[in-house]
């Protein structure tokens, strides 16, 4: 089995790299590669990101034929797909960061600021926050509610389905930090950097 992940030239994701390569040893292939040919060959993909919203889209727009090339991954061919940080919310329709940006529209849905209540809580959110798990999803397999996982951000993904909502987490309000959709999935906070909880949902993840 062969797992991608795309490098599209978003931020360093070395530490994605690490985690699914010590996660995978050696029984699992992974590429990271921006090369069509391969990443239309792979059987799951991992779409990271780091940065603003209109950064990491117009980074898939630099590459070419990049963006239809996951279109057909994702919405033909329906294989799965885990999108990470930034890598979730481009899935909206619209992101507000910077300037409004067209996503890729695979779930309907916004990307906006978090409120922070005129400074009472701080962004971008970073650090250690607990998770509650909403839906039966695969990838929280073997994963306990409340448990703890890493943030980076200031903004929020919010779909115009609730249904899709894996999990939220409660910062300022209750935030969308998990989603799933048929063959494709998503995290908020950042599971490379969350612990052996976080190596947990990649193994669910390339277990798929």
């Amino acid at each position: 089995m062969k797992v991608t992940i795309v490098d599209y030239n978003s931020g360093n994701i070395s530490s994605v790299i690490n985690s699914f390569e010590e996660v995978a040893k050696d029984k699992v292939n992974i590429e990271v590669t921006s090369n069509l040919d391969k990443i239309k060959s792979s059987d799951k993909l991992v779409l990271p990101g780091q940065g603003s919203f209109k950064s990491c889209v117009d980074a898939l727009n630099n590459i070419s034929g990049l963006i239809d090339t996951l279109n057909e991954y994702i919405i033909n061919k329906k294989k799965p797909l885990l999108g990470i940080c930034v890598g979730l919310q481009m899935f909206a329709d619209v992101g507000h960061e910077e300037a409004e940006t067209k996503g890729l529209g695979w779930i309907s849905g916004k990307v906006s600021k978090i409120d922070n209540q005129n400074g009472k809580y701080k962004l971008p959110h970073i650090g250690w926050n607990q998770i509650n798990i909403v839906k039966d999803s695969k990838i929280f397999k073997s994963i306990e509610n409340n448990s703890h996982m890493y943030f980076v951000h200031s903004y929020e993904f919010i779909p115009d389905d609730k249904s899709v909502i894996a999990a939220t987490t409660n910062y300022s309000s209750n935030i969308v930090c998990s989603i799933e959709k048929d063959n494709i999935f998503g995290t908020q906070f950042h599971p490379e950097k969350s612990d052996t909880v976080g190596l947990q949902l990649i193994k669910n993840f390339i277990k798929l």
